[in-house]
């Protein structure tokens, strides 16, 4: 009897020690999204609830080796590339005191960026349009500035999503818009693969599978929206907004796997 109660107190340690142990390899995360009015949520009911950052934390928080999760989401309706330079004086400076006021030091930081629908367009939005080597340019600019500031963080860039070639609101898109847009993203894969040399392991790219799966999806997943040549497609309606944000929990919790953290 005393040895089957020795045993089993035995194993009751080692399953807390086990436990433990499991509990110690789950990382906290405190992750910035950078991007426009996509990422904002516009045109949601409750862009709090609704946006993509949204739905990516909780994406992420039911993951087994993710713990804690907090975020901000600097999404801001018509803003560019030229928006987040540091040398602006706007919003990056926003983006530095979201970043610096984390409680949770501890936890791994990490910036989302999803930019290049405003610098895509023909007129309207700062900077537009913005050339392919500009657009490669600006990221490199906003991202040696985040990894120089925050040394240990991670800089993720998601791919831009399609939009209708027919969208005109207040900016104009069109087709030329769009095939700028297209441009942008073997830009950014040229970009993080740069990076391998001067900052291994803390740039990525996130998210490729939106562009296509919106391109497909428009009239599912996307808000209608009256323009200057009729109906287009921009922004996510609330299925639209999930399937967006999943994108992105799946493609940074893969980085996190690829990373080992």
């Amino acid at each position: 009897m005393i040895k089957l109660k020795i045993s089993l107190l035995t194993a009751f340690v080692i399953l807390l020690y086990v436990t433990g142990a499991f509990a110690q390899a789950k990382k906290d995360l405190n992750i910035v999204f950078i991007g426009n009015s996509i990422t904002y949520g516009s045109g949601l009911s409750d862009p709090a609830t609704e946006a993509p950052p949204v739905i990516a934390v909780n994406y992420l928080k039911q993951q087994s080796n993710i713990g804690k999760v907090e975020f901000v989401n600097q999404g801001h309706s018509g803003y560019t590339t030229v928006d987040f330079l540091p040398s602006t004086n706007g919003i990056f400076k926003d983006v530095e005191q979201a970043a610096k006021a984390f409680t949770d030091k501890q936890a791994l930081l990490i910036f989302s960026v999803k930019l290049g629908t405003n610098d895509s367009a023909i007129e309207g939005p700062r900077g537009a349009p913005v050339f392919p080597e500009v657009y490669y340019q600006n990221l490199k600019t906003i991202a040696d500035s985040l990894l120089k500031e925050f040394p240990g963080s991670i800089v993720i860039f998601q791919h831009p999503v399609w939009y209708s070639p027919n969208t005109y609101n207040g900016a104009k898109y069109l087709a030329e818009g769009l095939e700028r847009l297209q441009n942008y993203l073997p830009q950014i894969d040229q970009l993080v693969e740069d990076y391998t040399a001067t900052y291994p392991k803390r740039v990525f790219v996130g998210d490729t599978k939106a562009f296509d799966y919106f391109k497909k999806h428009s009239l599912t997943d996307f808000q209608p929206e009256q323009g200057h040549q009729g109906t287009f497609y921009l922004h996510p309606n609330q299925q639209g907004a999930v399937a967006l944000g999943n994108f992105w929990g799946e493609a940074i919790n893969k980085v996190l796997k690829k990373i080992g953290k």
